[in-house]
């Protein structure tokens, strides 16, 4: 095979083929194998015995993949690999480079991929034509937005993100096709979940999906992605009202279910949760009334949901946002139950900026689900913030502790309240229990509770670093 090193690997390559009139011409491997977060290649793949140039048609090729690109000295103030193989082959004679990629969407890289790009043409004064995968596996999605920039900088082409997209660029004139991104951070977010919920949902062999529908907000959001993801027609709502459920709850979530054209069915549980508390009367005898009693209408709702998914073949969302998975405000078993928890690293206050982009056309989200106080509404006149502090000050010292990475010295330097840092990051150790036990999410930031933040269940220590 032509340029192919005949060096021989254990574990094997995660290599590249140049492929012309059905014939492979060159091939080349990965050279940077990263283990942070999500990525764990050294487990599977042993790292490029050597670098090649390829020749194409009078042009000298340097082929890169992925992480081979994000080591650029002049970008990176901590540069994580000793090798720079983009500067490599340009030292090897290389006249444009390129990158095929499965370089996951997170909100944080939008920016940063997008300025590494320009940063690594200038610097090595090349074009750098970079490709990246579109769809959703497991918990990543991958969004797209391939692009091809010239030695200066200025961008030549622009693929679409979120979809396929097919651009054309001519290196030699220096232009290409623009096609434009979406508008903002949180509709980038929304579109994120749409496709990682629809790729997840049909590479697990579902045609439909299914929710507990409250009335309230989280719900409501999940609903409208489920239907933008498999189309409302596979989409079929559950309304489950208890004894503290409100009216306009109730109605709310009906109104929602008709905007978006959503079956719907309505199972009140007030008699399920009396038989319940009948056949543990006895078992309860001398007891107050607790947090139990609550979790049992999440846990009959909860299987209520199963039953249906078993009985009809729906994937079962699960409507839980990040917050709450951060502070363990959830039922094990009951709202944790499902097969996609899509809202997972979608922290209370995103959740409604949002319903806002959903709404931006069409009020299809009532304006009464999103004025009301959250609430589980698993006991009278109960709020959030009668467990949590406010989402704005809790999502804030959760995004610091779980993203920044800060640990509580490091959050009471920054200003935070110590009891309130004592407390929350109480909540978020004593929690992780549950968080293994959750349905897989959606990766929307830099760190998403799951496979890329690994820390003990057991674990005695008051303060951690995640």
């Amino acid at each position: 095979m032509p340029n192919a090193p005949a060096n021989k690997s254990a574990r094997g390559y995660n290599s590249a083929a140049l492929i012309h009139r059905g014939k492979i011409i060159s091939l080349h491997r990965k050279s940077l194998l990263p283990t942070y977060d999500v990525f764990d290649e050294q487990r599977y793949f042993d790292p490029a015995p050597g670098l090649q140039v390829a020749e194409f048609q009078g042009v000298k090729l340097g082929v890169t993949i992925c992480e081979d690109l994000w080591n650029d000295k002049e970008f990176w103030s901590h540069r994580l690999y000793d090798r720079d193989p983009a500067a490599e082959l340009k030292a090897a004679g290389a006249q444009i480079l390129l990158n095929i990629s499965a370089s996951p969407f997170t909100l944080e890289k939008r920016r940063l991929r997008r300025e590494m790009l320009t940063a690594a043409a200038r610097d090595y004064r090349l074009p750098v034509l970079f490709c990246n995968s579109v769809g959703g596996n497991d918990d990543l999605v991958f969004d797209g937005a391939s692009l091809a920039v010239a030695p200066d900088g200025a961008v030549w082409a622009q693929a679409a993100e979120f979809r396929d997209d097919l651009v054309i660029v001519d290196a030699d004139a220096g232009r290409g096709d623009v096609h434009p991104l979406v508008r903002d951070d949180d509709e980038a977010a929304l579109e994120a979940l749409v496709l990682g919920t629809r790729d997840y949902a049909h590479k697990c062999g579902f045609k439909s999906a299914i929710l507990g529908l409250s009335g309230g907000v989280d719900s409501a959001l999940v609903a409208v992605i489920g239907a933008r993801a498999l189309g409302p027609e596979n989409m079929e709502a559950v309304l489950m009202p208890s004894p503290y459920s409100s009216p306009g709850s109730v109605s709310d979530a009906l109104e929602l279910a008709q905007n978006l054209g959503l079956k719907h069915r309505l199972i009140p549980i007030e008699h399920i949760l009396a038989a319940y508390l009948e056949d543990l009367k006895t078992a309860f005898a001398g007891r107050e009334p607790d947090v139990t009693e609550e979790n049992i209408q999440a846990r009959i709702r909860g299987n209520i949901v199963m039953a249906l998914s078993n009985k009809f073949g729906h994937l079962v969302l699960s409507t839980g946002n990040k917050s709450e998975l951060a502070t363990g405000y959830c039922t094990l078993y009951g709202d944790m139950a499902g097969g996609l928890a899509l809202l997972s690293d979608i922290p209370k206050t995103m959740v409604y900026r949002l319903c806002a982009v959903v709404n931006r056309e069409q009020e299809l989200i009532p304006r009464a689900i999103i004025e009301k106080a959250p609430s589980a509404e698993l006991k009278p006149n109960q709020t959030d913030q009668d467990t949590l502090p406010p989402y704005d000050l809790l999502d804030t010292l959760i995004e610091r502790h779980i993203v920044g990475g800060l640990d509580g010295p490091a959050l009471e330097k920054e200003g935070f309240d110590p009891a309130l840092v004592r407390r929350v990051l109480d909540m978020v150790r004593r929690n992780e229990y549950k968080r293994r036990q959750a349905a897989p999410g959606l990766k929307v930031t830099s760190k998403a509770f799951g496979y890329g933040r690994r820390v003990p269940l057991a674990s005695a220590a008051a303060d951690y670093r995640p």
